[in-house]
């Protein structure tokens, strides 16, 4: 698990992903920074959203830069970090991160690789398995159990999104999704434009 103040990516950095930019805008951003608006049309804000494509597209960079451009406390953890051999060890993994998250306030948590624990609960004798269902009955437990507007956003990252399991993605829960596909000609020169800029810097 880690804690970014605020990390110092920007969108700038962020090559060949003008329409997830400005989706993420849309999802986190305005939230954040202009919560009146939700509450004068009268509907709720999303509570978080699923980033999904193949590893080295981008979405840990974009979800890094909307933290820097909302001035959010940035905390990451992998799925794979909440695995757990020891009964309720992911669960109160779980729990503390939403502890932090409501302490460092205004935050966006980013969890990475969550197809690690987030994926289709299947009946199954093994401990493990069982232990990795107990963590997402948690994560569900945690996100039905906070208010999007509280400052606090929770984003997710996969490149599985075929097994994730669907109440990870109810509505009210994590209903918002955000493709990162392949990047193709134009957008690799995009890429490749960032990185200059990035390095003159």
């Amino acid at each position: 698990m880690m804690v970014e103040k605020v990390p110092d990516s920007t969108y700038e950095m962020v090559g060949g992903l003008d329409k997830q930019i400005k989706e993420i805008k849309e999802v986190i951003e305005l939230p954040v920074k202009h919560p009146e608006l939700f509450d004068a049309l009268g509907i709720a804000q999303p509570k978080g959203v699923l980033l999904y494509g193949p590893p080295g597209t981008g979405k840990t960079l974009l979800a890094r830069a909307v933290a820097h451009h909302t001035d959010c406390t940035f905390i990451r953890v992998s799925g794979s970090e909440l695995v757990q051999k020891f009964i309720g060890e992911g669960s109160r993994m779980v729990r503390e991160l939403f502890v932090m998250a409501r302490e460092h306030a205004p935050s966006i948590i980013f969890m990475d690789e969550i197809d690690s624990i987030g994926s289709s609960r299947i009946e199954s004798g093994c401990g493990g398995d069982s232990e990795v269902q107990r963590t997402m009955l948690e994560l569900l437990n945690q996100l039905d159990g906070f208010e999007a507007t509280k400052n606090i956003k929770v984003i997710m990252a996969t490149n599985r999104i075929d097994i994730l399991d669907p109440a990870l993605l109810r509505p009210g829960r994590i209903d918002r999704k955000i493709e990162f596909p392949a990047p193709n000609e134009e957008a690799r020169l995009d890429i490749l434009k960032a990185s200059i800029i990035d390095f003159a810097s």
